[in-house]
């Protein structure tokens, strides 16, 4: 093995986004906030503390040093990365080096604020939080010790929120935090509707655990009871289907609530008569109470055989073996925050071995995602990184011991002869540390084939590299071709691409909501937690579309589901190209919401419509700047008359709206439809002014010139811009995530 001072001079292979990332975020920075760390000293620094922990299995310096060069390898040869802590943490003060914690919240106040106190020392240190707030009783109940009444789980949600605020002002990671209530509980319809307002409860994920009971209901169309958790005793009976519409309209309209078939979770828990209640902030990684994990994935793009034909299996085999090692060590090298934590980690020594890169790898072998082969190929793949982990495991534990809760698991009862981890797979979000690792995240499709990245005040494109490569080698490669993709993202509708090129370059937008949720069965099959994964749905879907969604996940086993329509957390609509008309769905970019006043320029472009409305005919015009529609004029009736001053009146309010930076989506959706006096016009009917309004400005927005193409048009839906670089945030693994600079809302 090279000595250490060897190493640190073989440069990394960082893409230069990749070491923005880490200078911004993970190395070492001096007094001045000058970073004072190298990219090869962190995973130095990693590397040491961890193998360092092996000195309590009685392993001499000489072997200690050994392992330290194989973990360093295993990082800057971009196979493996762990969760954000530890590459934050490791070797340094701080010193705690897991992502995911569950807290219990019990139904007396001392022990609520008690676990708050508990939330914003983990958070300070850089975790993540889950919560049930089920135990809690209903807004309401009589509160005996007072003979007051109680305030329900929402209100103290808003609570922790409010601590989780003001510990993430002064974190490395901001504070992110899941809250999930039980179906049964007298409070779940206002649960369901707690974050319609979206700037409220902003630093929570909501999740509904939805149990087999309820479930059964929704498919019989039945009744369920509801329980007050103070006694345990039903209190009321709703019909199941009508809760559940409830829960996939609103994720429809917002994102959320996502939701986690919680029995299921319970059933495939391996320790006997220990419930889990929450899961962490992304969802994928349900714990006890108290119990935390530490999570790490592999690069799967990093080991394809020579011939990119298959993965290199015996590579792969070494990789798995080596990281849940390196995973097991973390539990010894870390240092927790409350001592609950310590015991209930180390009774169970949980650990979540995922991957990352995968869009990447399928690229290479020419494998569409959305593929009976595509989704096959990622079962076989995740069947052999569970079935070796697991083996790791087992070696670990007869080395070293088994988990303490070993006697009562279920892995006990199958006869195994020891296993040191509780559970070894979990597939987790991988926003930053795929960035760091130049690879596509998790087992998500890319986010785009080419995108713009905004940098040194100035746009730049960013393509993916095999995408570059191949079109250089077949020879349609073009800068204003790049640029073109930029404008969406996909190559689905673009002409010079050829049709197989566009069969495996395939975005999370050109895959529809079935192809998504089979891919994450496909993977959870083999996965002993649980799986992130968003379920991207174009702007047009509907709230049936998410109830179809929904029930397949069920049906093909998953743990849980978060789905994500395009829009549905921004009002922001900004521009459209003319792509024909194609009756399939057209795929949605993400780009920059407007996040300031926006300035009129001197000269607009714009387009003037003229329709007919009952006896008026009302003249509107739509005028556009580099962000999209800027304003909007209205023109009926005779000067000086009602119909007049109130067009006058709503074209003003409209330009105002978009002038602060509101998108066009909620002016449309408010005003289509309306009905007064419906009159037929060249390709459809107008129902009334307001209507014309909404038709007019979205059939600029898709450059269209008649009624009977709307619709059909190349939308780009904006999503929220980033706070930090102003690029766009993408919903991918459960989390708002910047592509542009590793920004993520939940890390």
């Amino acid at each position: 093995m090279e000595h250490f001072s060897t190493l640190l001079k073989k440069p990394i292979a960082l893409t230069d986004n990749g070491r923005r990332v880490l200078e911004k975020r993970y190395l070492v920075k001096g007094d001045d906030g000058q970073v004072i760390e190298t990219p090869e000293e962190m995973f130095l620094r990693v590397a040491k503390t961890v193998a360092g922990a092996e000195a309590a299995f009685g392993k001499t310096t000489e072997e200690i040093d050994e392992l330290t060069g194989r973990f360093y390898l295993l990082m800057a040869d971009l196979k493996f990365m762990p969760n954000s802590p530890t590459l934050m943490n490791a070797g340094r003060p701080l010193g705690m080096l897991s992502a995911c914690f569950v807290l219990p919240v019990p139904d007396d106040m001392a022990g609520i604020f008690e676990t708050m106190k508990h939330a914003a020392m983990v958070q300070k240190a850089g975790g993540g939080t889950g919560f049930s707030f089920s135990r809690l009783r209903p807004a309401g109940d009589v509160v005996r010790s007072t003979m007051g009444v109680s305030s329900g789980p929402v209100s103290f949600m808003e609570a922790f929120n409010g601590a989780t605020e003001v510990i993430k002002q002064g974190s490395t990671r901001r504070g992110a935090n899941m809250g999930i209530l039980r179906v049964d509980h007298p409070d779940i319809e206002t649960f369901i509707a707690c974050k319609d307002d979206i700037t409220k409860i902003t630093n929570f994920n909501i999740s509904v655990a939805l149990t087999e009971a309820f479930m059964d209901a929704v498919e019989k169309d039945a009744e369920y009871d509801i329980i007050n958790p103070r006694d345990g005793q039903p209190v009321r009976k709703e019909r199941a289907r009508k809760i559940f519409e409830k829960i996939y309209n609103h994720a429809w309209q917002t994102g959320e609530p996502g939701i986690v078939f919680i029995d299921r979770i319970n059933n495939d828990h391996p320790v006997k008569g220990q419930a889990i209640e929450s899961t962490n902030p992304c969802g994928e990684q349900p714990l006890a109470p108290y119990e935390s994990c530490n999570l790490g994935s592999v690069n799967v793009a990093k080991h394809l055989n020579a011939a990119k034909n298959d993965f290199d299996w015996s590579d792969l085999e070494q990789t798995v073996r080596l990281t849940t090692r390196f995973l097991d060590d973390i539990i010894e090298a870390n240092t927790y925050p409350i001592p609950e934590i310590t015991r209930e980690t180390k009774a169970n020594r949980r650990i979540g071995l995922g991957v990352m890169g995968w869009a990447d790898a399928i690229i290479e072998l020419g494998v569409p995602y959305n593929s009976k082969e595509g989704v096959a190929l990622g079962k076989k793949l995740m069947k052999f990184i569970d079935e070796t982990a697991n083996q790791e495991s087992i070696t670990l534990g007869q080395d070293r011991g088994s988990f303490p809760n070993f006697e009562r698991s279920t892995w006990k009862d199958q006869g195994r002869p020891a296993m040191r981890n509780v559970t070894v797979t979990t597939i987790a979000p991988t926003g930053t540390i795929s960035i760091i690792a130049g690879c596509s995240g998790g087992i998500e499709p890319l986010f785009a084939v080419s995108f713009k990245r905004f940098q040194a005040n100035m746009h730049m494109i960013d393509v993916n590299p095999a995408f570059e490569k191949v079109a250089k080698e077949k020879g349609f490669y073009s800068e204003s071709l790049m640029a073109e993709i930029a404008a969406t993202g996909s190559v689905a509708h673009v002409a010079d691409v050829p049709d197989e090129v566009k069969q495996v370059f395939v975005t999370s937008h050109d895959i529809s909501p079935e192809w998504h949720v089979r891919m994450q069965a496909a993977f959870q099959e083999h996965t002993q937690s649980a799986v992130s994964k968003t379920i991207n749905m174009s702007y047009e879907a509907t709230p049936e579309d998410v109830r179809e969604t929904y029930w397949l996940a069920y049906k093909l086993n998953c743990k849980g589901i978060t789905v994500y329509r395009d829009g549905s957390r921004t009002d922001q609509v900004l521009s459209t190209g003319n792509t024909g008309t194609s009756s399939q769905t057209a795929p949605v970019a993400v780009v920059p919401a407007v996040v300031k006043v926006r300035n009129r320029p001197k000269m607009l472009q714009g387009y003037t419509y003229s329709w007919q409305v009952g006896d008026e005919r009302v003249y509107i015009t739509v005028n556009t700047d580099d962000q999209g529609v800027r304003e909007v004029f209205i023109n009926a009736g005779k000067c000086g008359s009602d119909v007049f001053s109130l067009c006058e009146a709503l074209g003003i309010l409209i330009s105002g709206m978009l002038k602060e930076g509101m998108g066009t989506r909620l002016i449309k959706e408010k005003l289509r439809g309306i009905k007064a006096s419906t009159t037929l016009n060249e390709g459809g009917f107008i129902h009334s002014i307001p209507d014309a309004i909404a038709v007019s400005i979205q059939m600029v927005e898709e450059g269209v010139s008649s009624l009977t193409d709307l619709g059909k048009g190349l939308k780009l839906i904006a999503g929220p811009a980033c706070p930090e670089c102003r690029g766009a945030l993408s919903m991918e693994q459960g989390c708002m995530s910047c592509n542009s600079c590793g920004y993520s809302k939940c890390s």
